[in-house]
Formats: C-alpha cells, structure tokens, sequence
C-alpha cells in the first residue's frame, strides 16, 4: 500500500495548471450528462458509466502493477466513502433531472463553502483563513455573475436543487473523509472501490425507478457516456484523488469555480454561443480568487481557533 504522510503543501504552479486542465475537463462533464440523460434513465445513465469507468480503471491498474488488497480495517472506510459516494451520485443524476444546468450549477459550486468549514475542523492544518475565504468569495462572486443573467435561472426552489445542493453537501463530506485516509491508499483504490459498489446499485434502481433505462441511443448519448466514464470518471477521478493526497483540500477545491466557466467558455468555441462582458469579468475574477487562495502571501491569520478531530 502507499504510505504517505497527510500534506496539505501548498499548489506549486505546475500543480496548479494541471488542476485546472481537470477542472476544464469536469466543467464539460455537466453537459456530457444532460447528452446522456436525453437517451438514458438517470439510473442507468450513472451505472453505464461507473461500468465503463471500473473496467478501465481495472486494465490500467493491472498494466501498471498497482496494488489492489486491502489491509485489515481498510474495507470498512471505503465502504463509508462508498455509501456517501452511492448517495452523493445518486442525487446529482437525479437532480439535474429534475432542474436546470445553470441552477444546477450554481448548487454544485457551493462545495467549496461547505468544504472550508468542515475541513477547518477535520482537517489537520487546513484552517479557515481570511485569504481562502476571501479567494472563495470572488471565485463564487464570479461564477453568479455569469449564471444570474441566464434565462430561467428564478428564486423560487426547486426540488432538483435540493437534490444537487445535497449532492453538493455529500461532496464535502467526502472529500474530508478522503482527505484524512488517502495516506493509507493507493490513489486508485479511493475511486475504484467505490464505482464497483454502486454500479449493481445505480443499475437495479434504474431497471425499478427509471422511467425507461434506455430511451434511445445514437452517436451523441454514446460517446457522451464514453468521455463520463474514460475521461472524467477514471483519469479524472484518479488524478484528482492524487493530487488530494499532495495538496490542501480547500486550496484544491477552490479550482473548482473553474468548472462552470469552462462550460460556458467551450459552449462558445463550439457551439457558437456568445462570449459576453460578464463572462470575462467572472474569468477575472475567479482567476484572482484562486491566486489568492493558492498563491498570495503564506503570512495569514485564521479566522477561527484550532480545532480538529
């Protein structure tokens, strides 16, 4: 197993690319789903590609000698992150579902905010302070900047927000427990384990509660499954699963902002939708937000006492 010591190091700059090249890769993740849920049951949607995932996961991990036991006590904390993970997918396919992707958006990018607090107190040496709050607010005062203008995007509550705000919530929790642990791991493990577990879930709720597991299938549905499962779900999870073992959770997750804005920016590029004044102010500012958080001065003070378990 991989015996590395807990570290929150700050992103050095190469780090901080590379995390950002990932978060491009998930903020097109969001509308490779609603490709697939236009021909797929959530359900099913979810349990195809944990499928296609698992099997790469699985080739890549035999082809480069990663280790797959487990050691006594190992399997009962990846069955706990692969309940939260279970539940934590189940209510983002459902929930976009049943909401809009801007509006589902804007719940999903409130990780952050409930990662700050949780790892102040679950974290060792990851503490609330004013740089990451202040980085935080501007990379989410960007990401509303865009998303307040969209059509469709209304005060009143829907239950697929709660849902993906839920999803949200589960995200945090999961990244703490993650956090604390990965040491312990192999990367892979992290991400592989749990997939193989809620597959069998994702796909028997799909064939009782979809509506239809497979409403149609063409090139668009497919190959949008084929970028969830080899893109996002195996290299991207595995990536983003090492680099939480090297880096600050919160410092990490403050890239995340990216995600939405590189959506926009590649519905532009390709789909020929309009760059707008607020788009490249909302780059700015969560730009300046993640240098903050990652880059400014390492003189801070924190805002709230030590504490953590």
């Amino acid at each position: 197993m991989t015996q590395n010591n807990l570290s929150n190091r700050e992103i050095p700059l190469s780090g901080a690319l590379f995390t950002g090249f990932l978060c491009t890769l998930f903020g097109a993740n969001a509308v490779a789903i609603k490709y697939s849920l236009s021909g797929l049951g959530p359900f099913t949607a979810a349990g195809l590609r944990f499928s296609i995932a698992a099997v790469s996961i699985y080739f890549w991990a035999r082809f480069t000698g990663r280790p797959f036991a487990l050691r006594k006590g190992q399997a009962v904390q990846i069955l706990f992150i692969s309940i939260v993970f279970t539940l934590q997918l189940g209510m983002l396919y459902l929930g976009l579902g049943k909401t809009s992707a801007s509006r589902g958006t804007l719940m999903v990018n409130l990780q952050p905010f409930f990662l700050l607090v949780l790892a102040h107190w679950f974290i060792p040496g990851d503490r609330i302070t004013k740089k990451k709050v202040l980085g935080l607010i501007m990379g989410a005062a960007g990401m509303v900047l865009v998303f307040s203008g969209k059509d469709g995007i209304t005060s009143d509550v829907q239950i697929g927000d709660v849902m993906v705000l839920t999803n949200a919530f589960l995200w945090a929790i999961n990244t703490v427990y993650t956090k604390r642990i990965i040491h312990l791991f192999s990367p892979f493990q992290m991400v592989f384990y749990p997939m193989l577990f809620c597959i069998p879930i994702f796909l028997f709720a799909g064939y009782f509660w979809d509506a239809k597991m497979i409403i149609h299938l063409d090139g668009k549905v497919i190959s949008s499954l084929l970028y969830q499962g080899l893109v996002t779900a195996s290299f991207g999870f595995v990536a983003w699963n090492t680099m939480l073992l090297k880096y600050g959770a919160v410092a990490l997750h403050s890239f995340i902002f990216i995600m939405p804005i590189a959506g926009v920016l590649l519905g532009g590029l390709m789909l020929g939708e309009p760059i707008t004044w607020e788009l490249l102010l909302a780059l700015t500012l969560i730009v300046s937000g993640i240098f903050i958080v990652n880059f400014g001065s390492r003189r801070y003070s924190q805002l709230f006492p030590t504490r953590g378990i």
